[in-house]
């Protein structure tokens, strides 16, 4: 006999299918094995009470403070710890159960179709500018081109271009010098037909950019005011286009970087999300990324929350897009010049791919094209 312990993220459908097991049992297995931990805030009382006795009857449970079973606080916070199977059963529970139970069952359902991409995708970094804050991501013209075919050559699945830096304290520049900036580059991307071959995704919110790029080839719209211009809106609605929309507090790079206080960061982004994902549908966008916006107007305890919970996003089902690549975060953790953050970036990146997301904003693209394929490998 030989018994070993295996990881909780291996490939839980592949152990089970090479052990033979039929494909009835193999659904019903895997749900048992997926695990929802589940923060319910501000829950009444009594709701806890039968929740907790609900959960515990199929095997689940819920973990609430000291005194809720005699009622010592009309209003508790509460984790729920269930697997696959037993959160459905929990959700046909709560229907009939009152104290806002129903309503509860509608948000747990959302979490019961969760679906983990499969297929990631890296995006890799132009800037046509001088001031963005890596400065190995600027390019001029030639230069451009020649990095992008180098990026091509290293599995980039997504170019994105950009005119103008947003990092804290930017200076903002007219639409005009914008344009000057990136117009070489989205001409020659446009005469070799590089979009053949690879995306092409422009960073920008200004709509006579991006009318310009989506002219010519472009098929995402990277905006990181979350589409708040509807002229941008319209654009993407018009061509078809996918449209990024990011988090931030601001509109513009001098308000995008003040910090807030969030109650709940999960929660505000979502409400975020929700908000544009309504007027996106408005204007017609039918292909959207979610991008929380690390290190926009956000502590390091958001950014790291917003990472570690990128699952929470998942409900949208939408990709979901991640950008940390050598952002001061890191340097909340292990002080170092953006120079030096390459190994933080890593790690950031496929935690942040092994909570959901499915597309990575990066700055070396040789280096998470192996980092990823080997974490593949890591999880079957």
């Amino acid at each position: 006999m030989v018994v070993e312990h295996l990881s909780s993220s291996i490939n839980l459908k592949n152990a089970l299918q090479e052990l033979g097991v039929d494909g009835g049992g193999v659904s019903i297995l895997e749900s048992k094995g997926k695990i929802h931990l589940v923060s319910i805030k501000d829950l009444h009382v009594g709701a806890a009470n039968i929740l907790k006795q609900d959960a515990l009857s199929i095997g689940a449970d819920l973990a609430v403070p000291k005194g809720t079973v005699i009622a010592s606080q009309p209003r508790v916070n509460a984790l729920l710890i269930a697997n696959e199977r037993q959160l459905r059963e929990l959700v046909q529970k709560e229907k009939v159960q009152p104290f806002g139970l129903k309503l509860l069952s509608q948000e747990l359902e959302r979490f019961c179709r969760l679906h983990i991409p499969q297929k990631i995708e890296v995006m890799g970094i132009i800037n046509a500018n001088e001031d963005s804050f890596y400065a190995h991501s600027r390019f001029k013209e030639n230069e451009a081109i020649t990095k992008i075919v180098e990026m091509i050559g290293h599995g980039a699945d997504i170019i994105d271009i950009g005119g103008v830096s947003s990092r804290p304290g930017s200076i903002c520049i007219s639409e005009e010098e914008e344009l000057s900036r990136v117009r070489p580059i989205i001409d020659a991307l446009y005469h070799e037909k590089i979009g053949d071959t690879v995306r092409l995704s422009l960073d920008s919110y200004a709509p006579g950019v991006v009318a310009y790029a989506l002219e010519r080839g472009f098929t995402i719209i990277n905006d990181i005011t979350g589409l708040a211009n509807d002229e941008v809106a319209r654009l993407c609605g018009e061509y078809n286009a996918t449209a990024v929309i990011m988090h931030a507090q601001g509109i513009t790079p001098d308000t995008m970087h003040v910090s807030s206080t969030y109650p709940s960061v999960l929660h505000d982004v979502e409400l975020f999300f929700q908000e544009r994902l309504e007027k996106a549908d408005k204007f017609g966008i039918s292909n959207v990324i979610l991008d929380c916006g690390i290190g926009f107007g956000k502590r390091l305890e958001d950014n790291l929350a917003l990472i570690t919970h990128q699952k929470h996003f998942l409900t949208f089902g939408k990709p979901l897009l991640v950008g940390a690549s050598r952002k001061s975060m890191i340097n909340g953790v292990s002080p170092s010049p953006s120079e030096d953050r390459l190994g933080g970036t890593l790690a950031i990146h496929l935690k942040a791919i092994e909570e959901g997301a499915s597309i990575v904003r990066v700055h070396d693209v040789k280096e998470h094209v192996q980092a990823i394929a080997l974490w593949k490998a890591l999880r079957g």
